[in-house]
């Protein structure tokens, strides 16, 4: 089918010939980052913590499918996105986007013993002909008929192999949920859920073990990300996610007060049982290996070094061992219901309406944090 301007499988995209940009300008409003603000308490009448609904009901725009449950997605890093996690969250009604380096036959053996996981996980893919090929593997087999849908999963979002490549996921799997990320800006977000996505994850740097920012010098801060990216994405009737930048449960809930319909977590789920990783013991103290998937360590696994015309966009680092990844996620829901009382919100859902971010120059008290 010939590609005419802005059609590809009669979805969206990049007009040809495809331009990024004309010359350097600057921007002067300030954006703000989850440390920059806090959320004002409002007058509430809820009594308990109880009281408060963290659930959502989404019906996504181009699958047509409805998501009920918790909207908070263990990230596609192979130490977080794992089977183990997806089996440990869907208890909670919750969401795991898989690495994409699982075999197709170790798919097919979890979910013929695990079918209840299946409607709260993603498979993740690259955007290669051989990813293609494997996702249209998975998608085909009986055994994996329920998934909750595809993660299409680049560091850079902008790219038009990118968004041809979401073009070709939707004409091939009409009734699939799409994720597609990252992105960070408005039209970039209109681009992907015209192309075909229903759901874009916002977020280019911020995560715990991403040096993106660092090695490139670009980036968005997280916080005004996900507030301008949710924007343009419910004015076309789609779904944001916000990935990475969150490193305590309050960073969650400002996530959604501005707006991300989902949250991904990846270094606050590592460490813990679920992560499939090896645990080691020095002085005492249990740690396990967790690390960025652009870093060395994973490009020497996956792909055995690091490519002559790449850098390293990711560290790696040791985590203290948390035990079972439950205890940690009920910690996480503990603080969104609480924050919600903070604002008189009786649901997740009504927390972007409630929510008034205040500027401040400092988030904790941390004078016995090293005592």
């Amino acid at each position: 089918m010939k590609i005419g301007p802005r059609l590809f499988f009669g979805f969206h995209c990049f007009p040809e010939p495809f331009i990024l940009s004309h010359a350097m300008r600057i921007e002067s409003e300030i954006k703000l980052d989850f440390k920059d603000v806090l959320i004002r308490p409002k007058r509430s009448t809820l009594t308990s913590r109880k009281e408060v609904n963290l659930e959502r009901t989404y019906t996504f725009k181009h699958s047509g499918h409805t998501f009920g449950g918790i909207p908070i997605i263990a990230s596609n890093m192979d130490s977080v996105g794992t089977l183990a996690m997806a089996r440990s969250l869907a208890a909670f009604k919750a969401l795991v986007a898989l690495h994409k380096y699982y075999q197709v036959d170790e798919l097919v053996n979890f979910f013929s013993q695990n079918p209840e996981t299946l409607p709260y996980t993603f498979i993740s893919t690259g955007i290669t002909n051989e990813d293609y090929a494997k996702l249209k593997d998975i998608i085909g087999r009986d055994e994996l008929q329920g998934i909750m849908g595809i993660c299409i999963d680049a560091a850079n979002g902008y790219t038009e192999a990118f968004v041809e490549f979401v073009c070709r996921v939707r004409a091939a799997f009409p009734n699939m949920t799409i994720i597609a990320g990252n992105v960070v800006t408005g039209e970039m977000v209109e681009e992907l859920i015209l192309s075909g996505a229903d759901i874009v994850k916002a977020g280019i740097g911020p995560g715990s073990v991403c040096t993106t920012r660092k090695m490139t010098g670009v980036g968005y801060p997280q916080l005004s990300a996900i507030i301008e990216c949710a924007d343009a994405a419910h004015g076309l009737g789609g779904h944001l996610i916000g990935d990475g930048g969150c490193v305590i449960p309050g960073d969650l809930s400002k996530a959604f007060g501005a707006g991300a319909d989902f949250v991904m977590l990846g270094g606050m789920l590592a460490g813990h049982d679920q992560c499939e990783g090896k645990i080691v013991e020095e002085n005492g103290q249990k740690s396990m290996v967790f690390y960025g998937m652009s870093s060395a360590t994973a490009m020497n696994k996956y792909v055995g070094k690091v490519a002559e015309y790449r850098a390293s966009e990711g560290r790696t680092v040791s985590v203290p061992y948390r035990g079972d990844a439950s205890e940690t996620f009920r910690e996480i829901l503990g603080g969104l219901r609480s924050s919600c009382t903070y604002v008189g919100a009786r649901n997740l859902k009504e927390l972007p309406k409630r929510t008034t971010f205040i500027r401040v120059t400092q988030q904790l008290n941390e004078v016995f944090v090293n005592i």
